[in-house]
């Protein structure tokens, strides 16, 4: 079956699990839930570092303040408020290892949250990742990190993906599910280029 319609099928799912986005095998085309699907958390801050210089490369805050937050009433915005751009050094591509720091706020209901990021190079998964944040605490803020080895890539897909970057486009694309006891409440997309 083609990805497509695998997607299409998702779609038509009452909620769609993690052994669902486990066989998407490239970017998915579509966004899988919609943006007010997600009643639960809220991203506060996202930092990347480059575990071996301890070099902060990408950091972002979200100015809006968590005690303002309707979660009853989420509704749907423009998918560019799912959808980021990094620009990242190239060096990036050889370190070993990345962190990352996430500052959340969640809802007055207790929760369980899971995130699924898969990574994607020419429509190739490269690597899956795997992140239980646990039980979160109802209207609490929560922060987390975590450490992952960068993927591979070979020689020449790494000289592509610099090319690339030069030519200031894209070579790699994530797509980030995000789980409350184990149902689909919200996907963010990523697409990288180097430099």
């Amino acid at each position: 079956m083609s990805q497509a319609k695998y997607e299409s099928e998702l779609l038509q799912k009452d909620f769609i699990s993690p052994d669902d986005v486990r066989k998407l095998t490239k970017p998915t085309e579509k966004f899988l839930c919609p943006f007010s699907a997600n009643k639960y958390f809220e991203f506060l801050e996202f930092r990347i570092k480059d575990v071996a210089n301890n070099t902060t490369v990408f950091d972002v805050k979200n100015p809006r303040d968590p005690k303002l937050i309707d979660w009853e009433h989420r509704v749907d915005g423009p998918d560019e408020m799912r959808t980021i751009q990094y620009t990242l050094p190239a060096s990036l591509l050889t370190t070993p290892f990345i962190s990352t720091h996430l500052l959340f706020t969640t809802c007055p209901s207790p929760i369980n949250l899971r995130m699924i990021e898969r990574h994607y190079f020419s429509s190739r998964l490269v690597k899956s990742f795997e992140f239980e944040f646990g039980f979160c605490i109802p209207s609490s803020t929560n922060s987390w990190e975590g450490v992952y080895e960068v993927p591979k890539l070979t020689d020449k897909e790494l000289k592509e993906v610099k090319e690339l970057g030069k030519k200031g486009e894209v070579g790699v694309w994530s797509d980030s599910f995000f789980f409350v006891e184990d149902k689909m409440v919200a996907h963010h997309k990523a697409s990288y280029t180097y430099v």
